[in-house]
């Protein structure tokens, strides 16, 4: 008889100070699976083809064609390896812990060549201001288990609620799916509308490629686990345009606020943490500031549905 799957309903608690290093090591491995993926897999607007998704023992590239059949490509939280499966019956894998960002690179186009699977990288990160190439970077080689655990935990309970979020809504949506270039877990919301031309901005990121990904109007929502600038993991909340007014709207919960210099809302993940109901206060922040987008931008209030019913 299998024994009952357990999990535990308290949301971990998070420091940046312990996270950041890992966070910074795992967010340049990523990039290198996300880039795998990016090559052998066809374009999907607003580079959705390119990112990871939440499993239930860490990230996971999904199912990539390749040669008449699939790989995938996953990141295990729990036994802290990566693995590679091939619909071909191959698996391999190696353990994650000591391994630099080039051991990394070196690990895995060695299990890759091994099960046959060719392909070419832009081997450099994007979306980072400072660009080692992967194959050199022996600076990021920092891996604690035991806080990549505690993250994934809350990546895992926040896929939930987005999950749930993005649920709601009948028009044009993105999976919930983790951008490996800010390292950022996201959905995102569109009008069905056109943008304006996007400028650019993101270092080490072609303009033409964000000027796709903002076509056309959208309200995004995300988890992001800081940086030394904002040394808190914190959910945000924008839109592309930006009304004049939009920063001005009524926001739940009351710990929400608005940044003038990014444009944005956040919520610090430690408010949701620390609440007697994280999933609620979540579903707060994220309803209320789509709700200030689809005031502020004159969206159609139709796109937004009523679930009662339909849950069991």
């Amino acid at each position: 008889m299998a024994s009952q799957i357990t999990t535990p309903t308290q949301w971990p608690e998070l420091a940046f100070e312990d996270l950041k290093d890992t966070l910074e090591t795992v967010q340049l491995w990523a990039q290198i699976v996300g880039k795998i993926r990016l090559k052998k897999t066809p374009w999907i607007n607003h580079s959705w083809h390119v990112t990871l998704y939440i499993s239930p023992r860490g990230l996971t590239t999904g199912n990539i064609p390749y040669g008449g059949g699939s790989f995938q490509i996953d990141f295990d939280f729990v036994d802290h390896e990566l693995q590679i499966i091939a619909s071909n019956g191959l698996k391999e894998s190696f353990a994650l812990q000591g391994l630099s960002v080039a051991g990394f690179y070196r690990e895995i186009f060695l299990m890759l060549n091994a099960m046959g699977v060719e392909v070419e990288i832009y081997a450099k990160p994007n979306e980072l201001e400072v660009a080692i190439p992967f194959a050199k970077d022996e600076q990021h080689k920092t891996y604690d288990a035991t806080q990549m655990n505690l993250y994934w935990q809350a990546l895992v309970r926040i896929n939930a609620v987005f999950l749930r979020f993005r649920a709601e809504f009948t028009g044009k949506c993105s999976p919930v799916h983790l951008f490996w270039g800010a390292f950022d877990l996201a959905v995102t919301r569109f009008s069905g509308r056109e943008a304006p031309l996007h400028t650019g901005g993101a270092p080490n990121m072609p303009v033409k490629v964000m000027q796709e990904a903002y076509s056309h109007e959208v309200s995004s929502a995300g988890f992001w686990g800081g940086s030394e600038a904002f040394p808190h993991p914190a959910f945000y909340s924008y839109c592309y345009p930006t009304p004049a007014d939009f920063g001005s709207q009524f926001i739940e919960p009351s710990e929400a606020f608005y940044s003038n210099e990014m444009g944005e809302y956040f919520l610090l993940y430690e408010v949701v943490q620390r609440s007697e109901n994280p999933e609620k206060v979540l579903l707060q922040f994220l309803r209320s500031t789509y709700n200030a987008v689809a005031k502020t931008g004159n969206w159609d209030n139709k796109l937004c549905c009523d679930l009662t019913g339909f849950e069991r």
